[in-house]
């Protein structure tokens, strides 16, 4: 494993320095986990939009979109969100059968040169947060328009992924605790330059 004290080859022109930065930074690591982490959900909705004209068989649709999110939703929370940003998060049962839920983030410093690059972490907060969202309109558009056989399966598809983002934004900003804490702590500041602010106002 590399240590943050290793001495590194520094290149003598800045812009080819900055060229492999960024090189480094926009090269996707894993293409298949990023290829099936947009695939199972980009699918789901695919079917969801032409099954009906597809066909007419409504179990047939179900089945099939059903399977796309169970698969999209193990694929993203054991796979794809551990190699392409370092996060996981999974429900463990302690010795007196009492369940935790455990959110963690992978350390950069102890991974050295391995942290997520940036085009990877794009695919994949782009894939986590648009597609639940879609999801949202569309049990809004099942809802008004009495589609009463569809709302169970766009149902079934905001609850697996918006669990995903849930548990994956839980692993970005940390606890809940700790997410009171920052806007506590936000709220303070902006509270503190108001005052400042004024007072200086009033003294000019």
């Amino acid at each position: 494993q590399d240590s943050s004290d290793d001495i590194e080859d520094v290149s003598l022109f800045d812009a080819d320095d900055d060229v492999s930065r960024r090189s480094k930074k926009s090269r996707i690591r894993h293409p298949v986990a990023s290829f099936f982490h947009l695939f199972f959900r980009v699918s789901a909705i695919v079917v969801y939009l032409l099954c009906e004209l597809l066909t007419s068989s409504f179990i047939a649709c179900m089945v099939t979109i059903i399977l796309l999110l169970s698969c999209d939703f193990w694929a993203v929370k054991n796979v794809t969100g551990r190699l392409m940003v370092g996060l996981r998060w999974w429900n463990q049962v302690d010795d007196d059968g009492r369940s935790h839920w455990v959110f963690e983030a992978r350390k950069v410093s102890a991974q050295g040169g391995k942290t997520s690059s940036e085009a990877e972490s794009r695919i994949f907060w782009l894939g986590l947060i648009s597609c639940p969202m879609i999801w949202v309109i569309f049990a809004f558009s099942a809802l008004f328009s009495f589609k009463v056989k569809w709302l169970a399966v766009v149902l079934m598809g905001v609850v697996l992924q918006g669990a995903n983002l849930y548990g994956y934004i839980r692993c970005k900003v940390g606890s809940r605790k700790n997410l009171t804490s920052m806007a506590t702590n936000y709220l303070g500041k902006q509270f503190l330059r108001q005052t400042m602010a004024t007072e200086d106002q009033a003294a000019s």
